[in-house]
């Protein structure tokens, strides 16, 4: 884990509003199945080498809380996101915890996930999750990294 410093970024992308206990059944779940209209409908246009990003935002409060996820690009061609009801958000500029995701996904970025929430859970842990932004980058080599935004010191 590193600490680094963020510049605002936009991301456009497709969106769904979800808490993580939904996420936790098959029914309710609307992760994977976002991830997979993005494979559908944005992925085919991406240029070669693009960065595909998934961004938390809109907490409601806390990890139990309600929270969207935009699974979106920062460089989609303009003839594709004109053809396409996309969402934009912009990530939050400031200091974030990086965390990597080795291995096979999805399971990669769920395992990640649990070290991220055990991390915080910590009542040790240094740092304070801000809720603003948190996003996942994936990269065209396979490198996955965690970005969570934390509250300055």
């Amino acid at each position: 884990m590193k600490t680094v410093e963020i510049s605002t970024q936009a991301i456009q992308g497709l969106s769904v509003r979800t808490r993580n206990a939904d996420e936790m059944q098959a029914d309710t779940a609307r992760i994977g199945p976002l991830w997979a209209d993005f494979a559908a409908q944005i992925a085919p246009h991406l240029a070669q080498g693009a960065r595909v990003v998934g961004v938390y935002h809109r907490y409601e409060s806390d990890a139990q809380g309600a929270f969207d996820v935009l699974a979106g690009t920062d460089a989609l061609p303009s003839a594709a996101g004109d053809s396409l009801a996309l969402s934009r958000i912009d990530i939050v500029a400031g200091q974030y915890l990086v965390f990597d995701a080795p291995g096979a996904m999805p399971h990669a970025v769920v395992d990640a996930w649990s070290c991220i929430w055990r991390y915080f859970a910590d009542p040790l842990c240094p740092h304070r999750r801000a809720y603003t932004t948190d996003f996942e980058c994936y990269s065209p080599d396979g490198v996955t990294e965690i970005f969570i935004g934390v509250r300055p010191s």
